[in-house]
C-alpha cells in the first residue's frame, strides 16, 4: 500500500503565498461581482463534487474548442457555490475540474490557495503525455487529491486504456490520489478489469455511474456496478441526482439503488455530492443533499456522518 505524499499546512500556505498572484486576480473577480469571503467553519458536511468557472476569461481563458457560449451557466463561482452550501450546512467542498479549462488547473488550484481549509481538487491531467504521473506528484502539493478520467467523445473507456492511464493508477496506488471515472454503465466491465490490474489504486466512481441516466434504472446495471464491491479501493459518490431516474425532486425512484450500494459498499465508501452548478439549474441545493440527510430511513446517524462527511473527508482531505 503505497503512502500519501505528505501534506504540510505551513508548506501549503507558503505555496498560497508564491501563488498570490493568481489568488489576487481570483479575489479582484470575485470583488468585481460583489461577493464577499466565504465562512471558513459554516458546516460539517462535505459536498464531494463541484465545478466552478469564472467569466473572466482575460486570465482564466478557455481550452481550444470551447467559447464563452458553452459556458452553462455563464459563471458560477466559488462563492456562488458557497452561498448555496452553507445554509445546508456543507463546510468544504472537492472541487472537481471543469472541461472548458481541460488541461489548465488554475482557477481550481486559485480557489484551493485563497480558501485552503474549505477546498480540494480533482484536476484534469494530459493522460497522453510522455510521464503523467510527474504533474500529479506537482498538483498534489498544491491540495489536488484526484484526478478525472472520462470516456472522450463517443468512444466509452478509451480513456483507461494505454500506457499513460497505466502510469497514472500506479501513481495513484503509491501517492493514494483517486482516480475519479465519469463513466457509464456500459464502462463497468472495463473498469472491474482495471481495478483487478491495480488493486491498490484509489477508484471513486462518479455519479453512481450513471444509472438511469436514459430513465428508469436498469436491474442489469445495478448489478454491474455493485459488484465493484469487491475492490476494496474502490468508493461511490451518490450523486447528480437531477440527471438520473425520473430527474425530479424528491428523488424517491432513486432510493433503491442507493440501498443497493449501501448493501454492496457500505457507508464508508460511498459519498454524497450535488454536482453543482448543475444541480441548481432546475433545483434547488436541498434537493440534492436532503435526499440523503431526511430521505433514506435505513441509514443511521453514523451512516449519515460516513456519506456525507467522513468518506469524502479521508479520500480528499488527507
Amino acid at each position: 500500500m503505497g503512502e500519501p505524499i505528505s501534506f504540510d499546512r505551513r508548506d501549503f500556505l507558503k505555496q498560497g503565498t508564491m501563488g498570490l498572484a493568481g489568488s489576487t486576480i481570483l479575489a479582484r473577480a470575485s470583488s468585481a461581482r460583489g461577493d464577499v469571503a466565504p465562512d471558513q467553519n459554516p458546516g460539517n458536511f462535505i459536498d464531494a463534487h463541484v465545478h466552478v468557472w469564472t467569466d473572466d476569461l482575460k486570465n482564466y481563458p478557455l481550452a481550444p474548442g470551447y467559447t464563452k457560449a458553452d459556458m452553462k451557466p455563464p459563471v458560477f463561482t466559488p462563492n456562488d457555490l458557497l452561498e448555496r452550501a452553507r445554509p445546508s450546512g456543507v463546510g468544504r467542498v472537492a472541487l472537481v475540474q471543469m472541461s472548458y479549462y481541460r488541461f489548465d488547473n488554475s482557477y481550481m488550484l486559485d480557489a484551493i490557495r485563497k480558501w485552503p481549509d474549505v477546498f480540494r481538487g480533482i484536476a484534469i491531467v494530459d493522460e497522453d503525455s510522455s510521464d503523467p504521473a510527474v504533474q500529479m506528484r506537482k498538483l498534489a502539493r498544491k491540495g489536488v487529491r484526484g484526478f478525472r478520467l472520462y470516456p472522450p467523445g463517443d468512444s466509452p473507456g478509451k480513456s483507461l486504456a494505454g500506457r499513460g492511464i497505466d502510469k497514472m493508477f500506479k501513481c495513484g496506488a503509491q501517492h493514494r490520489l483517486a482516480m475519479c471515472l465519469l463513466i457509464n454503465p456500459q464502462d463497468l466491465p472495463l473498469v472491474d478489469r482495471k481495478c483487478a490490474a491495480f488493486p491498490d489504486t484509489p477508484v471513486v466512481i462518479d455519479h453512481m455511474a450513471r444509472v438511469g441516466k436514459d430513465g428508469p434504472i436498469q436491474e442489469s446495471d445495478m448489478q454491474t456496478l455493485c459488484g465493484l464491491a469487491r475492490h476494496k479501493e474502490v468508493k461511490v459518490k451518490v450523486s447528480a441526482f437531477y440527471a438520473l431516474g425520473e430527474k425530479k425532486p424528491p428523488h424517491k425512484d432513486l432510493v433503491p439503488l442507493i440501498r443497493r450500494l449501501y448493501e454492496s459498499f457500505g457507508p464508508q465508501r460511498l459519498m454524497w455530492a450535488s454536482d453543482c452548478p448543475f444541480q441548481v439549474v432546475d433545483e434547488t441545493y436541498e434537493d440534492s443533499i436532503s435526499l440523503v440527510r431526511d430521505g433514506l430511513s435505513f441509514l443511521s446517524s453514523e451512516d449519515k456522518e460516513w456519506m456525507l462527511r467522513r468518506t469524502a473527508e479521508e479520500s480528499f482531505f488527507h
